[in-house]
C-alpha cells in the first residue's frame, strides 16, 4: 500500500478544498469553477481523480461543467463541490458544500457532523454497516434524512469505486474495515420533504473508460487510446478532451465509444423529490487505533 502517495494526494485535495470553501463563487460560472479548482490540483502537483464535479441544489452528484458551461451560483444556491486528487493513480476524494442561503445551513452541518461522527468511529475491524448507522442517527437527530442509495467507497489505485461500498445508513450485513485499504466516506443529507433517494437524470457529461477493444472505427480508437495514456480507468469529462479535439468532433467519437460500451457514461443523480441536498467527505486509511484521515483539514 502506498501510503506516501495516498497522504501526499490527500494534502493536495484537502488544501483545494479549503480554498473552496472559503471562496465567494457567487456570479461565477460551473465552467470557471471546475476550471479554476481543477487548475488549483495540477498547479499543487497532483493530477485531478476525477472531473470536479460542481452539483447544484437538488442535483446530488455527478454534475461537471459542460465546455464553456454558461450555469452561474446564485446567492439562493447550495452546491456540493466534490474533488479528487491523484498520485500515481492513489486517490483523495472530499467534497464540500457551499451554500449562500442560511435556511440551508443546517443542510450543510448535518452533512459535516455525521462525516466528523463517522470518522471519530472508524478504525481497523469496525463494520461499514455501524459506520452508516451512526451517519444515519446523526442526520435525523436534526431532523433532516441521509441519502440511501449513495454511498460511500474503498479506493485502489487508478480505482475511485474499488468494489466495497461504506452506506449512509444502516444496513445488514457488510464488511469490516481493513487496514491495508483506503476509503471514502460522503454523507449526503436532504430535506424532512425528500425522498431519501437520489435517481439518474438525462445529463451524461462524466465518463470513464470501461474496455480497451478496438471498435474499428480509426478516429474513435486514437480517442480511445489518447483516453487511456492520460485518465486509465479514472473518470475524465468532455472538456479535457477539446484540448486536443475539436468540441463537435469529440462529441461524435465519445457516442461512438459509448455506443460501443468501450467507455461508459455516468448520469447525473438527482434528489427524487427535487430536494435541496448537502455533502461532505473524507478520505482515510484505518489503523488499530482509529484512522489517518488524509483529507483532514488539520
Amino acid at each position: 500500500m502506498q501510503i506516501e502517495e495516498y497522504l501526499k494526494a490527500g494534502k493536495i485535495a484537502s488544501e483545494v478544498r479549503e480554498m473552496v470553501r472559503a471562496k465567494d463563487w457567487i456570479g461565477k460560472t460551473v465552467y470557471e469553477i471546475c476550471e479554476e479548482v481543477e487548475g488549483e490540483i495540477i498547479k499543487k502537483g497532483a493530477k485531478c481523480a476525477f472531473p470536479v464535479n460542481a452539483s447544484i441544489n437538488e442535483i446530488a452528484a455527478h454534475y461537471t461543467a459542460e465546455p464553456n458551461d454558461p450555469i452561474t451560483i446564485k446567492d439562493t444556491d447550495l452546491v456540493k463541490i466534490d474533488l479528487g486528487a491523484q498520485i500515481n493513480g492513489y486517490i483523495a476524494d472530499t467534497a464540500v458544500t457551499v451554500c449562500y442561503d442560511a435556511q440551508f445551513d443546517g443542510l450543510v452541518e448535518a452533512a459535516e457532523e455525521a462525516l466528523s461522527n463517522a470518522m471519530s468511529m472508524v478504525k481497523t475491524g469496525v463494520k461499514a454497516s455501524d459506520i452508516g448507522r451512526t451517519i444515519e442517527t446523526t442526520i435525523k437527530q436534526r431532523g433532516y434524512k441521509p441519502i440511501a442509495n449513495l454511498s460511500g467507497h474503498s479506493l485502489d489505485q487508478y480505482t475511485i469505486h474499488a468494489g466495497r461500498s461504506i452506506p449512509n445508513i444502516w444496513s445488514i450485513g457488510g464488511f469490516s474495515l481493513s487496514d491495508s485499504s483506503a476509503y471514502a466516506c460522503e454523507p449526503f443529507v436532504t430535506t424532512e420533504q425528500g425522498g431519501g433517494f437520489v435517481r439518474n437524470g438525462q445529463i451524461k457529461n462524466i465518463f470513464a473508460i470501461n474496455s480497451r477493444k478496438k471498435t474499428k472505427d480509426e478516429q474513435a480508437d486514437k480517442l480511445l487510446d489518447f483516453i487511456w495514456e492520460n485518465f486509465n480507468m479514472l473518470p475524465f469529462a468532455l472538456r479535457w478532451i477539446t484540448k486536443e479535439w475539436e468540441e463537435k468532433e469529440a462529441r461524435r467519437l465519445l457516442e461512438i465509444l459509448v455506443k460501443k460500451k468501450a467507455v461508459q457514461a455516468y448520469p447525473v443523480l438527482i434528489e427524487v423529490n427535487e430536494q435541496r441536498v448537502a455533502q461532505a467527505e473524507h478520505t482515510f486509511i484505518p489503523n488499530d487505533n482509529g484512522a489517518t484521515v488524509t483529507t483532514s483539514a488539520e
